[in-house]
């Protein structure tokens, strides 16, 4: 069974202050368990999150190459700091589908991975089209509402799972939003998810590395 985690740590006043110390605990699990983790840290913490732990991802990039773009993050600028992907198209973070084409286009041609996030199934079948390597099923309204997808919305994740599928049956197809605990972990794996994708159940636990390797033991 493919076995993923990825965790988003956003910009929580606890993810400013405890990014890297997230990132060391994400590492011990790993070789704790052989589950791959993914962490995703704000922009300014990537170099020295890279220089610790060898799965890391952006929470965000973009498509346009080094040149004249004030503010933008070029996939150039994650390659040479060996950064291994990035998140595309987060609901926090949305973008037009020409824009996540190009985006996983970028990422591609330079080696990296691509995790699509989509708001609903139809969402996730156009991004297919795409090609990104994974892409993580989120509807927006249960984001951070401590009621998981796979209990509220068991259809979505599974009717997810098969359209992607049917498209492209090398894609990673994973679920996100309000997964709070290792049942919600185990439900959606049964409903065909390969992994899963979280942010506040992680990064506001009492004692995250216990409430991760609790998620890793499901796998």
């Amino acid at each position: 069974m493919k076995s993923l985690i990825v965790l988003n740590l956003k910009t929580y006043t606890q993810t400013l202050e405890r990014s890297l110390l997230f990132t060391d605990i994400a590492s011990e699990v790993v070789a704790e368990t052989g589950v791959r983790i993914i962490v995703c840290p704000p922009a300014i913490y990537l170099k020295e999150a890279t220089e610790r732990f060898g799965d890391i991802f952006a929470q965000h990039v973009d498509a346009e190459s080094p040149g004249a773009f004030t503010g933008s993050i070029p996939v150039d600028a994650l390659k040479i700091i060996k950064v291994k992907g990035s998140l595309v198209n987060h609901s926090e973070k949305k973008l037009r589908p020409d824009k996540i084409r190009a985006t996983v286009q970028a990422l591609h041609s330079h080696g990296l991975e691509s995790l699509a996030c989509a708001a609903s199934t139809k969402e996730a079948a156009e991004i297919a089209a795409f090609e990104p390597t994974y892409i993580a099923v989120e509807p927006p309204e249960l984001i951070g509402s401590g009621v998981s997808v796979s209990n509220a919305k068991p259809e979505i994740v599974s009717e997810t799972v098969k359209e992607i599928k049917k498209i492209n049956s090398k894609i990673t197809v994973l679920c996100g939003a309000g997964v709070s605990n290792a049942e919600d972990v185990r439900k959606a794996l049964e409903l065909g998810s390969e992994g899963v994708l979280l942010a506040s159940a992680f990064v506001k636990a009492e004692d995250p590395k216990k409430f991760l390797s609790g998620l890793a033991a499901v796998f």
